[in-house]
């Protein structure tokens, strides 16, 4: 990216990004579970999720942030900011600073976790939101962490198709795709990639 562009509210968006230099970003299953506690504090009071995926080395988010008005504890998350000038790009760059200095304490490691700038692209069409949210979804088949992306367990998959409690906006995606049972099939035809050229990186 020339530029990193910034987090709009009420405007939805794919965010992504990787270790830096490539490097692991979860090392054990209690890894994945601390960066999604992490992510509930930080992330869910200023965006709505609609589907996640975090791999060894890097990560995907669908996510619509919210509006300020909508932000009720947003006193708490940025303290004395204006809300005027409120920036959901600073809570996500909370997260990483915390998920980077728990893991650089935990493994003696200094400096940067991620790379530098996470990776953001603005959704302008409703057209490309089934084909992203499978994306995101078979990602770990993809790049092969899995033969069948149903294997994973760090991504929102399960959470949509099997209707457990979540804090994933599960209806609303449900609706996207016309009910249960046509999202789990839609996810199993094969997808062109090519249709999202402008919503993802091929490394990614």
């Amino acid at each position: 990216m020339s530029h990193v562009d910034v987090l709009e509210a009420g405007q939805m968006y794919h965010i992504f990004n990787r270790g830096n230099n490539r490097e692991k970003l979860f090392y054990s299953e209690r890894h994945y579970k601390y960066f999604l506690k992490l992510y509930s504090y930080y992330i869910l009071p200023i965006a709505d999720t609609y589907a996640y995926c975090l791999m060894g080395n890097h990560f995907h988010l669908l996510v619509r942030i919210k509006k300020i008005e909508d932000i009720v504890t947003i006193k708490r998350l940025v303290k004395a900011q204006n809300p005027s000038t409120f920036s959901p790009s600073k809570n996500f760059s909370n997260l990483f600073n915390a998920y980077t200095k728990a893991i650089n304490l935990e493994r003696n490691r200094t400096g940067s976790l991620f790379e530098k700038s996470f990776k953001r692209k603005l959704i302008t069409a409703d057209a490309y939101l089934q084909q992203l949210i499978i994306y995101i979804h078979t990602n770990p088949q993809k790049h092969g962490f899995v033969e069948n992306f149903r294997e994973w367990d760090w991504s929102s998959y399960h959470a949509i198709s099997e209707g457990v409690v979540t804090k994933l906006q599960r209806e609303e995606v449900l609706a996207w795709f016309g009910g249960v049972n046509e999202f789990i099939s839609c996810h199993l035809e094969k997808m062109d990639e090519s249709k999202l050229s402008n919503l993802i990186d091929e490394e990614y």
